[in-house]
């Protein structure tokens, strides 16, 4: 038996799920004295949680610029059409490029909005020059770079 929605889950489902994207480190005994259950438990409702898909998966947080990535900035992909073969396309070719560690399909005066990194702007800039702006389907393009993280968890809410 897995979890299906959220319906299926309870207040201690949820602050388990909240304690682990806070930090997915914690051992089970952790755990369970912060959701208040002793491990077993603790184990058996992660593990529902796991097969029910509510947790994704688990993965340490890397700071960039402790990388060398010091070019953080986002490229708005404006497509020359919409059929379907020329976005799967674009979306397969974009997926291998190891600079782009995010890319999201939106709605708007852009189609899809990639989020790349680099050493520096030269190098932001040969991956847009010599890799995105020559991926078929692609009609035009803009490009913005951060100034300031503000925010960077990635955490999502989660109601208790």
């Amino acid at each position: 038996m897995a979890y299906e929605s959220l319906r299926d889950l309870d207040r201690v489902d949820l602050q388990i799920l909240e304690a682990l994207q806070s930090n997915g480190r914690l051992t089970m005994a952790e755990l369970g004295e912060k959701v208040s259950l002793s491990p077993s438990p603790c184990w058996r409702r992660v593990q529902l949680l796991e097969r029910g898909g509510f947790i994704v998966d688990y993965r340490a947080r890397l700071d960039r610029r402790m990388m060398g990535l010091d070019v953080h900035g986002f490229v708005s992909v404006r497509m020359e059409n919409h059929a379907q073969s020329t976005s799967a396309n674009f979306e397969r070719l974009v997926v291998a490029l190891p600079e782009v560690i995010a890319c999201q399909n939106l709605s708007g005066q852009y189609d899809y909005q990639l989020e790349l990194v680099a050493p520096d702007h030269e190098s932001f800039a040969q991956v847009v020059r010599e890799k995105i702006r020559s991926l078929p389907g692609v009609k035009d393009i803009y490009t913005s770079f951060t100034l300031k993280e503000v925010k960077t968890a990635g955490a999502l809410p989660v109601q208790l």
